[in-house]
């Protein structure tokens, strides 16, 4: 059997299984389609935010990311598990126990301020719609290879099978389909790793390989890789290049902005208790922690594998012919993403440091789905591999889809447009808002400013400027009032945006077109990093307005107490 019909069968298989569940498990209430009914075991629960929060950012661009990256890329494992620990002891089992379907509802109760609402419901939007393009940017990635497609078809495929179980299910849908995927996707994550790791090092174990002598030179694996990369004129693998001042502000970025991303906070709604919610985040992380500790395993090993096949002897003087490159090149030459340009004329594939000389360009998305290819694997590990990365992007499109729809049905719509709306008809309005979303994320996917993860990071930059700092004010502070939280929340989100545009160039091309990522316009923060400098101002604005204006109402500051109160955790307040 061919590869292509490999490929069509295992990812039509995964299709099948999660549109039968979405069909099995359709939403037939308002309470069923935003929260899953509040009845989803924790254990489940956790397997469904695992796969919600891998995305294609985690399966397919992170171990790019920290290929060719190296020291400098190990905030995003940082930054993203550590997020989870805010969100489990910070607010995750608070917000459960207020017991509201929406993150710009808990905002809009707690500021007493349908403008806090509303100002919520934009920054909602604004975060996730730039979270879904990453999510895009990978269904494509995969689509156009192993279903060897144009990039724009596999976005239109990946967009309609989001579709029809996302609108179709709703929460309830989405919640059991993710644990599929969550099954599907660290399966098709770590199998390939273990036989990379048991090639490579002879140790079956991923994370320990990384660690692990290599066969070839009998030295430590990063020991090897260091000197490859040397040899060639790149950085040193180990070796910090970056500033720690925007080490940390973009670790501290990945970290609020995983507490304050509403698809994942939505989650946490769809537990029975408010001790799930906390029990569920704490599974959430173990299951995020069997993909995250293989991730730089996958990176490190694929860089050395890349560098083998350029030059298989083992000698920098002696690169690999083009008229000889592995089929795995070929194949993904045919989708754009991979290329080589003959520059001195000698045939040969000289991959090196010097951007002058250079002749091979490898785009970082594709590392996690090319590495099957490049070490050789069975058919059926690509194929898996296949699926796994569009269980991946698939996911969490799905639950960014369902938080935006959400905020348009529920928190514009029935709070404050047509408040007598049926509940059939706020059904409706959250199915054509989602369908709109999906339209929307799937154009702006055609056109990235940039891979999959570092997308993703700029909306976690935006979560982490507006609506981290809103949730933890209005579950911890008393005194902040509702025109300090707008006040606050607006301040974050406009110096956020207004930043990565200036730093992208997106402003002024003429003028600012040479800033890149490496180009920082503030001391040595990137635009990736600006998440964390947001979130201060947005505390700090939010401090002074409050404290410059009256206190919050008494009921409402008697709420902020019931909520942190221990007495009744067991149980959330519906209101």
């Amino acid at each position: 059997m061919d590869q292509f019909t490999l490929n069509l069968i295992v990812v039509g298989a995964t299709f099948a299984l999660y549109i039968g569940i979405a069909i099995w498990a359709r939403a037939g209430s308002t309470s069923e389609f935003y929260a899953a009914g509040r009845g989803v075991h924790p254990v489940l629960n956790g397997m469904a935010t695992g796969a919600d929060w891998m995305s294609a950012a985690s399966f397919i661009s992170m171990a790019g990311i920290i290929s060719f990256g190296g020291y400098n890329t190990s905030a995003y494992l940082m930054g993203w598990t550590g997020g989870y620990v805010l969100l489990a002891m910070l607010l995750a089992p608070y917000l459960r126990k207020f017991g509201k379907f929406t993150v710009p509802e808990f905002i809009g109760d707690r500021f007493y301020s349908q403008t806090a609402r509303t100002v919520a419901v934009i920054c909602l939007i604004t975060a996730s719609l730039t979270y879904v393009i990453g999510q895009m940017t990978g269904v494509g990635v995969a689509f156009s290879r192993f279903l060897e497609v144009e990039n724009t078809t596999g976005l239109l495929i990946g967009a309609a099978i989001v579709f029809f179980y996302a609108v179709i299910g709703g929460m309830k849908g989405i919640t059991y389909t993710q644990v599929a995927q969550y099954v599907v996707l660290i399966i098709a994550y770590t199998i390939p790793a273990i036989f990379i790791s048991l090639q490579l090092t002879g140790n079956p174990i991923p994370p320990l390989g990384l660690f692990s002598d290599a066969k070839s030179t009998g030295l430590p694996l990063l020991e090897t890789l260091n000197g490859m990369l040397g040899d060639l004129g790149f950085t040193e693998y180990t070796k910090q290049t970056d500033t720690t001042l925007n080490m940390f502000l973009f670790t501290m970025s990945l970290m609020i902005g995983t507490a304050g991303l509403p698809h994942v906070i939505v989650r946490f709604f769809t537990v029975p208790k408010v001790s799930d919610a906390r029990s569920s985040a704490g599974w959430a992380l173990v299951f995020i922690a069997l993909l995250y500790l293989t991730a730089p395993a996958v990176g490190a090993m694929a860089r050395v594998n890349l560098i083998d096949t350029v030059y298989p002897n083992g000698t920098t003087e002696a690169p690999l012919a083009y008229e000889a490159r592995p089929d795995w090149v070929k194949n993904w030459e045919l989708t754009g993403l991979l290329g080589f340009d003959d520059k001195n004329g000698d045939g040969l594939i000289n991959y090196v440091a010097d951007k002058n000389a250079n002749e091979f360009t490898v785009n970082n998305d594709i590392i996690t789905l090319a590495n099957p290819e490049i070490a050789n694997l069975p058919g059926w590990v690509i194929a898996l591999v296949a699926a796994g990365g569009l269980a991946a992007a698939l996911s969490t499109a799905a639950g960014l889809l369902m938080a935006i729809a959400s905020a348009v049905s529920h928190d514009l719509i029935k709070s404050q447009i047509n408040p007598a709306i049926s509940e059939k008809g706020e059904l409706l309005a959250a199915r054509v808002a989602m369908a709109v979303a999906i339209a929307v994320a799937t154009y702006l996917g055609l056109n990235p400013p940039g891979f999959a993860a570092q997308t993703v990071a700029l909306a976690f930059g935006l979560a982490a400027a507006s609506i981290f700092p809103a949730l933890m004010m209005g579950i911890f502070s008393k005194r902040i009032n509702n025109k300090g939280a707008v006040a606050g929340m607006i301040t974050g989100l406009v110096v956020t945006i207004v930043y990565i545009f200036l730093h992208k160039g997106w402003f002024f091309v003429a003028s600012t077109a040479s800033f890149s990522d490496a180009d920082p316009m503030i001391l040595s923060i990137k635009s990736t990093s600006f998440g964390a400098v947001g979130a201060i101002l947005n505390f700090a604005v939010a401090y002074i307005v409050s404290n410059a204006t009256e206190e919050p109402p008494v009921e409402i500051q008697e709420l902020v107490e019931s909520i942190r109160i221990p007495r009744g955790a067991g149980q959330a307040v519906d209101h």
